[in-house]
């Protein structure tokens, strides 16, 4: 059926082109149409519903409390994101990419820094690298606290949820003395970080390592042997290997059907293959076993972050070419802002050229040969994917991502068909979408 035919939309001809309206009201033959019995029933969950984490639609058909079709409706952030990048240099791309999962924006950072770096052909100094794993390391704690917190929340365990949210609070005050911002930090970028380590951050990331076990183990205490935690999640939301491999469901959820895929053993990246450290899985293929890798995953994300404190080495944090090193020189301050005053003052009293230099990398950015790259990371939800496109001028052709949040969502219908109505609350949980990432 063309435009002109269809009932709720019609077009006409403008001096600008052809100009097409869409009116909808299409719910009969969308979800209406196949109406057999009284006893069936649709229901609307969100998007505004405080457990669907964010504006996520699900569209539910009851017969009783059993959902007998489940259908995820996405796209109410809109957020244009990978459209944007195209407009921007390589560098600003950062302040994009950072805002899409959210809770994991450094790894969003890492992945697409690694991404133009790879089409570059520059290796990232080793100081860098073992940055860019600390601050990785410990937003990947943060995030499985937020998915533990609101997970709890929407269970009814609400001292999940106030603990889950404090310990996080732990973790991103040593983002914000690190970065210099709590979230959407900006801090990765193309050849390296934005600035070193500051003063005291290491003594500060060491006293959270010592505290940090024991809060953790106070989550076993009070929920892992909790029979009702235990009722709400065992069994709900079952979904095998096989399930998981057909709708390319990764993080978590996969390894919580026995299959230890961790991008960091099976594809290494930033000297992962170094680090010593266990890919926590289970083989239960529901909601507690996912629940049960995410509290491993943390204990084996503070052993990373030690050996990674342990490595760190005197040297520079972004590459050497003046050509791509932007922003050259800066160093966190006491105001939480970037600054370097030799630096300002170099380029602003004795070097017109250093001046020229600075504002044509800041303005025009660098040129990325020509060419195309997938490099993908292991996010706290699974396969993070960058495939980068570049025509070699000072911006993106194309970004596409892949998102965990996106692909695992396929799940819900398998997860959910067949169960109880609270049951997918549990199963939506159990998979942790962050729908800035899906809706990116």
């Amino acid at each position: 059926m063309t435009a002109t035919q269809d009932p709720y939309a019609g077009s006409r001809e403008t001096t600008e082109g052809r100009v097409y309206t869409v009116t909808g009201g299409d719910w009969d033959q969308t979800f209406g149409s196949d109406l057999t019995g009284e006893e069936r029933l649709v229901v609307n969950m969100g998007p505004q519903h405080p457990s669907t984490h964010g504006v996520l639609r699900l569209v539910l058909d009851l017969e009783g409390e059993t959902v007998t079709k489940a259908r995820v409706v996405i796209g109410y952030l809109h957020t244009g994101i990978e459209k944007n990048t195209e407009y921007r240099t390589w560098t600003q791309g950062t302040t994009f990419v950072t805002r899409m999962d959210y809770l994991s924006p450094l790894f969003n950072e890492a992945g697409y820094c690694m991404a133009v770096e790879k089409l570059l052909g520059i290796e990232v100094p080793q100081r860098a690298q073992t940055i860019r794993v600390l601050v990785m390391e410990i937003n990947r704690i943060a995030s499985h606290l937020v998915c533990l917190a609101t997970g709890g929340m929407e269970l009814g365990a609400l001292t999940g949820m106030t603990n889950g949210f404090r310990e996080r609070e732990m973790c991103l005050d040593l983002l914000e003395e690190i970065t210099g911002l709590r979230m959407n930090h900006a801090y990765i970028r193309p050849g390296g970080v934005a600035q070193d380590l500051p003063p005291g951050a290491e003594q500060s990331i060491r006293e959270w390592l010592r505290v940090m076990p024991g809060q953790l183990a106070g989550y076993h205490q009070m929920l892992t042997a909790q029979p009702i935690w235990q009722r709400r999640l065992k069994d709900v939301g079952y979904l095998d290997v096989t399930g998981c491999l057909a709708l390319g469901v990764t993080g978590p959820p996969l390894r919580a059907t026995g299959l230890a895929w961790d991008l960091r053993k099976i594809e290494p990246y930033l000297g992962y293959e170094t680090y010593d450290f266990e890919v926590p899985t289970a083989d239960t293929s529901d909601a507690w076993g996912r629940f049960l890798v995410r509290m491993a995953e943390m204990h084996e994300s503070l052993r990373i972050v030690e050996q990674a404190l342990d490595r760190l080495e005197p040297g520079p944090v972004m590459v050497e070419d003046r050509k791509i090193a932007w922003p050259a020189q800066l160093s966190l301050g006491a105001d939480g802002m970037g600054n370097s005053l030799d630096h300002v003052r170099h380029i602003m009293g004795t070097s017109m050229e250093a001046l020229i230099h600075h504002f044509k990398l800041v303005t025009e950015g660098f040129r990325v040969p020509a060419g195309q790259v997938y490099v993908p990371v292991e996010s706290p939800r699974g396969e993070l994917g960058y495939h980068v496109v570049s025509d070699g001028s000072t911006r993106p052709w194309r970004v596409h991502v892949r998102d965990p949040s996106f692909v695992n969502l396929q799940a819900t219908a398998a997860m959910s068909e067949g169960g109880m109505i609270a049951d997918v609350i549990a199963a939506i949980a159990s998979l942790d979408p962050v729908m800035g990432g899906v809706d990116r």
